[in-house]
């Protein structure tokens, strides 16, 4: 296998850890890193072994394969233009973009340039979601008929340019599409904001076809930290915690704990999205998937700021 050139732009909270895996990788030279920020650059190229950058498009310059874009996502945008012009394939932190038209314009740019676009949804890598999505495959659950999943916990002061909403429930709509394997087609949503500028709790509600449902319900309140999903269906129920990584299944036979081989859902994000660079598959999920959650997300915001209920026509 080729030697694949990696980069990551953006090291804050989530970028470091972009950079610890590429660094322990196999097969992967982590070219450099860049930032802003010169003193922390600094600090994580010494710390890694790398070269460090201010000017991004110094490090994009650098014959790369791959880079990793964790930048706030009011940069997402010019960045991942950038890295399209020099031909460089992308993992882009979730949410894909601020806004639908940068969205639009970043998978636009994949597509003129034959860049290959993935979105870090990473719910989708934890290691309960897959075991649950094998499950629903292979009909445990019978007929799936509804998702509801629980993000709460104390808010993180470093987020300051997006709501609850972008932030946090995209996590939940997407695993919930993902688990269906089809996209909702209509949100209504409540929410509010009691300390911060834009929504700080929510309770979504999406409709699938086939009177399908997924309810979704966030808040930054709550003073510790709870990740949960439950799976319904006319075979049974499954409850997944993505923190304890772990999965119960109940059907007519009772409870079971089902087997799961723990492991990082980062690593295995940035696993599946190299291996699409060797194999020539689409990486999922992909931009367009990144483009269709945030729709979501922006129209459940549009829901609860008009008291509509919103279609879904992407």
């Amino acid at each position: 296998m080729k030697r694949l050139r990696v980069g990551v732009i953006g090291v804050g909270a989530m970028g470091k850890h972009h950079v610890r895996i590429y660094s322990e990788m196999r097969g992967v030279e982590l070219v450099g890193v860049a930032d802003s920020n010169e003193k922390t650059t600094e600090e994580v190229a010494i710390e890694y072994h790398t070269e460090a950058f201010t000017d991004c498009e110094n490090l994009l310059k650098q014959d790369l394969d791959a880079v990793s874009i964790a930048v706030p996502t009011s940069f997402h945008k010019d960045i991942a233009l950038k890295a399209a012009n020099y031909g460089v394939h992308m993992l882009i932190e979730k949410p894909i973009a601020e806004s639908l038209e940068s969205a639009d314009a970043i998978t636009n740019a994949a597509r003129r340039e034959n860049i290959k676009l993935m979105v870090g949804h990473i719910e989708r890598f934890n290691p309960a979601i897959l075991k649950l999505k094998e499950l629903i495959s292979a009909g445990e659950l019978g007929e799936l008929l509804s998702i509801s999943c629980r993000r709460v916990g104390p808010f993180a002061p470093r987020i300051r340019d997006v709501g609850i909403i972008v932030d946090l429930a995209v996590h939940d709509i997407d695993a919930i599409s993902y688990l269906y394997g089809k996209r909702a087609i209509k949100v209504y949503s409540i929410a509010g904001n009691s300390f911060h500028v834009e929504e700080d709790y929510a309770s979504i509600l999406l409709k699938y076809d086939d009177k399908k449902s997924g309810s979704v319900e966030t808040n930054w309140l709550t003073p510790y930290k709870m990740r949960t999903l439950i799976a319904t269906g006319t075979g049974g129920v499954a409850s997944a915690d993505y923190l304890e990584q772990s999965l119960d299944v109940w059907n007519s036979e009772g409870r079971r704990k089902v087997d799961i081989e723990k492991g990082e859902p980062l690593k295995k994000e940035i696993r599946h999205f190299l291996l699409s660079l060797h194999n020539g598959t689409t990486p999922e999920p992909s931009g367009e998937d990144g483009k269709y959650t945030l729709y979501a997300a922006i129209s459940a915001i549009e829901s609860y700021k008009n008291g509509l209920s919103i279609p879904l026509n992407m």
